[in-house]
Formats: C-alpha cells, sequence, structure tokens
C-alpha cells in the first residue's frame, strides 16, 4: 500500500499552485503545518502564511478537520486542494 498520495496545492496567499505527495497515515493538522513549514522555505523564510491555515477541497469546498487523518478523509490521489 502506497503511504502518500499526490495533490494539487493551491496557496493563494501567494498566488502558487504545488504538486505534492502528502502522507495518508498523518494528521490533516500535521499536514497543513509541514505544508505551511515547506511554503515559508520555498519563499525565503517569510512568514506568509499562519500556522492556523485550514486545507479546503477545491471542488467540494468541504473544510477538512484538523484532528482526521488524510486517509479517512475524502482527499484521494489527484485532489485539488486550497491552503489558506
Amino acid at each position: 500500500m502506497n503511504s502518500k498520495i499526490l495533490v494539487e496545492l493551491i496557496v493563494p496567499d501567494i498566488e502558487k499552485t504545488y504538486t505534492i505527495f502528502i502522507p495518508l497515515n498523518k494528521k490533516i493538522g500535521n499536514v497543513i503545518l509541514l505544508l505551511c513549514k515547506s511554503i515559508r522555505e520555498l519563499n525565503n523564510n517569510e512568514d506568509i502564511i499562519s500556522n492556523n491555515a485550514c486545507l479546503y477541497n477545491r471542488e467540494t469546498n468541504e473544510i477538512y478537520q484538523p484532528n482526521q487523518l488524510v486517509k479517512e478523509s475524502t482527499i484521494k490521489q489527484g485532489c485539488n486542494l486550497i491552503l489558506m
């Protein structure tokens, strides 16, 4: 079983889109923290995204709960997510 899935991440605050792998066995809140840290590093450590950011499904507008595991959510391979 694959432990990661490939998704498209849209970050409207910086007008960028990333194609990334996210781990299935992590809580969404932990994934958000990892994403925020990675985006900061890719953007010269500018504090452009809050650690309190939320993850949304672009197609369904679903807001993902931080305490939910990725594998138990509706996040699937090829999903379009928004980080705000």
